[in-house]
């Protein structure tokens, strides 16, 4: 028994410093179960923070976005009064600036013509002669009564004379003598009215020379050697024999309509332009205006004075006239600036605070690009270009850079022929 309890003794150490070693071991496990526990648990509260933060950022950019998208940007203009008026473009008819048909005065053959179309003549030079064998005639038979007359004239003048010295001895009575006296007036009438005759069959002849009554050019002739003249029942003119033009200069009539017959001035330059002569411009001026608009067709008659020295210019030829008008004093838009609504025309203008104002307007001529407004906004006015349909009063809006100004580009009008 002693020894027995000696062995176990002796065993019971060996088993004591295992248990010791094992409770030493599990202590370490759950040291380190404690600590994985504790990683593991700031992992999952790190990436949960993370999570958090993550989709905060996500909501306040989300919020963020949807506020910016939700704002209403807008561009501007400010109305413009403009420096420079618009040129209104018409089409016109060259037409020399005297223009007339050379008619005969005096009837009978053609005898020959001396220019022919496309001469260029001189005030005075001879273009046709008609021979008037008739005319002659008449003239020599005046000629003769014209002398029988005077013969007629002497006589009654010595009778006359005869009887007043016969008078003086009281041969004859003063009735006698009166009648002498009456019979040289009326000789004397006799005489001047053959003179006159004379003179106009004078005249008459010289009209069998056709002579121009301008300088300029022959457009026309209607006549050949042999053609018979008539000058025409009653005195009055027959056929015309030429068309004379003078070129140098030449003119141009044009319609201005109503709506800018005020803006014409007697003097404004105008620049003319023909399609088949390309890349030149001729100048000219108004050098007057009907100073009324017609009834029928609402527009005013203008003339425009043309030079034309180096004869490019033909007459009768179709151009366009390009009129710059005077800048109005009114103000101009862009015409996508305006809202047509059921109430009436209106314009959006934005305040400092950035507030929608929706103005009746009132407008003026369109020029196309732009508008003129009469009455309604501003010269400081800023007005909201290419508005919405949903624009209503108040809208808050951001406003964009300012675009350029509305009368960059000076108008042309063109008005159709």
């Amino acid at each position: 028994m002693t020894e027995q309890r000696h062995s176990a003794l002796a065993i019971h150490p060996i088993a004591a410093e295992e248990g010791e070693g094992e409770l030493l071991r599990r202590r370490q496990i759950v040291k380190r179960t404690r600590w994985l526990v504790v990683i593991v648990l700031v992992l999952l509260a790190l990436g949960a923070a993370r999570t958090v933060i993550v989709r905060m950022a996500n909501a306040r950019a989300l919020e963020a976005g949807t506020a910016e998208r939700a704002k209403l940007h807008v561009q501007t203009a400010m109305p413009r009064t403009p420096t420079a008026g618009q040129t209104l473009a018409l089409p016109g008819t060259l037409q020399g600036f005297v223009q007339s048909p050379i008619s005969a005065r005096a009837s009978g053959y053609l005898k020959r013509w001396t220019r022919d179309i496309g001469s260029r003549v001189e005030k005075g030079e001879l273009l046709a002669e008609i021979e008037t064998p008739e005319i002659d005639q008449q003239l020599s038979q005046a000629i003769a009564a014209r002398a029988q007359a005077a013969s007629g004239l002497e006589l009654a003048k010595s009778t006359a004379e005869r009887w007043e010295n016969l008078r003086k001895k009281d041969v004859v009575s003063q009735q006698d003598l009166d009648e002498r006296r009456s019979a040289v007036a009326q000789a004397t009438s006799n005489v001047a009215a053959a003179d006159a005759n004379v003179q106009r069959l004078r005249q008459t002849e010289s009209f069998k020379r056709i002579v121009a009554p301008f300088a300029g050019v022959i457009t026309r002739r209607n006549v050949d050697v042999g053609d018979l003249i008539d000058a025409g029942a009653g005195g009055g003119a027959g056929r015309a024999l030429f068309m004379l033009a003078q070129t140098d200069p030449l003119r141009v009539y044009i319609n201005v309509p109503q709506a800018y017959a005020q803006l014409v001035k007697a003097g404004q330059p105008v620049v003319v332009t023909q399609a088949e002569l390309r890349g030149q411009r001729f100048k000219g001026e108004v050098a007057r205006t009907s100073g009324s608009i017609d009834a029928t067709t609402r527009m005013m008659q203008v003339e425009v004075s043309l030079p034309n020295r180096d004869g490019a210019l033909l007459p009768g030829a179709y151009v366009q006239v390009s009129l710059p008008l005077a800048a109005a004093q009114t103000l101009t838009v862009p015409a996508n600036a305006l809202l047509f609504r059921a109430e009436g025309t209106r314009i959006a203008v934005v305040d400092a605070q950035g507030r929608i104002g929706l103005r009746p307007v009132t407008l003026g001529r369109n020029y196309g690009e732009n508008v003129e407004v009469i009455d309604g906004i501003g010269g400081n006015d800023r007005m909201v270009l290419n508005p919405s349909d949903s624009l209503a009063e108040g809208d808050v809006v951001t406003v964009a850079p300012e675009a350029p100004p509305a009368d960059a580009k000076p108008p042309v009008r063109k008005e159709p022929a």
